[in-house]
């Protein structure tokens, strides 16, 4: 008679830790990419900042475990300059200066009052005809547009969409 066997399953933090700073690197290095050139979608966005935690949890495990030779880097002026830059960077984000940025800023909350208008109004702010505006949404992706549909509410919340969009409407003002 065979028996059946379960392997033996190790979590020690030497076989997870720098798995878990190698693919939350991955995931944040292509989230944010995207969002630097405002290509992220909602999902991008929460992946982002999840990916961010795992990244802390992974990046102190990792320091844990190698500690003593991270020291050493202590000694070295170029790794003591950057790791310095570092900690002075953070300690000047903390700080409120430079005005709005980010979700509250003025150009965040122009773009979403434009993404929140009905196609009327941007018909009134490009000059254009409604059905006009309603083709370019179209030929952008978006279907089923009407006069009273909105940029954000036809994209579902995505960002590249919503922007691909808001250029072909706003395309014949430029030109």
């Amino acid at each position: 008679m065979t028996t059946l066997s379960t392997p033996r399953v190790s979590f020690s933090l030497r076989q997870w830790a720098t798995p878990l700073v190698a693919g939350a690197f991955l995931i944040m290095a292509a989230t944010g990419v995207g969002m630097f050139f405002h290509l992220e979608t909602d999902l991008m966005k929460g992946l982002h900042e999840w990916a961010g935690l795992a990244m802390v949890a992974g990046g102190a495990a990792h320091l844990w475990l190698n500690w003593r030779a991270f020291t050493t880097y202590f000694k070295r002026p170029v790794a003591g300059a950057i790791m310095g830059l570092g900690a002075v960077l953070l300690g000047v984000s903390l700080l409120p200066i430079g005005g709005a940025a980010g979700p509250g800023s003025t150009i965040e909350a122009m773009i979403g009052t434009v993404e929140d208008a009905p196609v009327t109004v941007l018909a009134d702010l490009t000059g254009q005809e409604v059905a006009a505006v309603i083709s370019a949404l179209e030929a952008a992706g978006l279907t089923g547009a009407a006069p009273e549909s909105t940029v954000a509410g036809l994209s579902g919340g995505d960002r590249g969409v919503e922007f691909a969009a808001l250029a072909a409407v706003f395309a014949p003002v430029a030109e």
